[in-house]
């Protein structure tokens, strides 16, 4: 395992929970670490993820891979060996679930779609390097009740919990249901990736559990009227898609999602692609790890499926 610098010192470039007031960082490191040649995003695909911090398929997977997806989630959900693990996480007023993590570990039909073409290949091209899964899962959203997102960064949870050094890693959230305006769908402000927004607060010793049930916490959440100056400059993105549409996002942007009152469910699944340069090591701002299945530290990388662009 690499060691981290030690929290709050000036070898950390990306202060929090030990400042005591929110002051906006500039990113110091790239964004996009790659270029053409090394995947499957043209040029004008990568200034516009620059630019953003984010990029939108209309149909990154197929009906039958989310066919085939939802029925995995199904049987996974009914498993008594799956339900009785900290992996699944259900919601704090109700017995529905929230999240489902590891996914990728639990079935074989999620693990193909994660290491396949072109999902792994972007992340590849992105990030500059080879890639490996820093987390799955699946989050729901129960109908009349899916419970909300507050806004955050999760580079700020990643770089604070697990101890991730630089932001070059990124997520994959696609759509198993449809994703409309009125039942959750995921929220980006564009451009915040540029941005570091510190946390202020000390995190507990039983974060991880408090904040995956959607707790009021003493840190972690991004600071309000950081959220606030960035939405006033950069306005606030919805995503909304038929199933198998898919946002891919920096690990920095700001990001939320709404409650579920509507009758319909939103089910998504979602995975963290980290560079193997990138490697965790010790937290930056927690007493200790966060578990493997939110956070792997085995660095692993992907195995290139299928015909596909070779990369760096």
């Amino acid at each position: 395992m690499s060691s981290s610098p030690v929290p709050g010192t000036a070898h950390d470039p990306y202060p929090t929970r030990h400042v005591t007031e929110s002051v906006p960082v500039d990113r110091s490191h790239p964004v996009v670490w790659g270029g053409t040649e090394g995947g499957p995003l043209d040029a004008g695909r990568l200034v516009a993820y620059e630019r953003d911090g984010f990029l939108a398929f209309e149909a990154l997977l197929s009906g039958e891979q989310v066919a085939e997806c939802r029925a995995e989630i199904a049987r996974m959900s009914a498993d008594s060996m799956v339900r009785g693990t900290e992996r699944m996480v259900m919601e704090p007023d109700s017995d529905g679930i929230r999240s489902l993590f590891e996914v990728h570990e639990l079935s074989e039909v999620f693990a193909a779609v994660i290491r396949s073409e072109p999902l792994a290949g972007m992340a590849r091209q992105i990030l500059g390097s080879e890639v490996y899964i820093h987390q799955s899962r699946v989050n729901y959203k129960a109908a009349f009740g899916g419970s909300p997102f507050g806004w955050h960064s999760d580079f700020e949870t990643w770089h604070s919990e697990d101890g991730m050094p630089a932001p070059r890693a990124l997520s994959l959230s696609i759509a198993l249901t449809g994703n409309m305006p009125y039942n959750g769908p995921l929220m980006i402000i564009p451009g915040s990736h540029r941005t570091f927004l510190p946390s202020v607060g000390e995190t507990p010793s039983d974060y991880h559990k408090l904040s995956l049930l959607g707790k009021n916490l003493p840190a972690g959440s991004a600071d309000r009227a950081g959220v606030t100056a960035l939405a006033e400059r950069h306005g606030i993105r919805q995503f909304t898609g038929a199933p198998g549409s898919a946002v891919m996002f920096d690990c920095n942007c700001l990001h939320a999602s709404n409650g579920n009152t509507s009758p319909f469910s939103r089910t998504n699944l979602f995975v963290v692609y980290n560079s193997v340069h990138n490697p965790l090591g010790v937290p930056y701002a927690a007493p200790r790890p966060r578990p493997r299945y939110l956070a792997s530290r085995e660095v692993i990388p992907l195995p290139r499926t299928g015909p596909g662009p070779g990369g760096p």
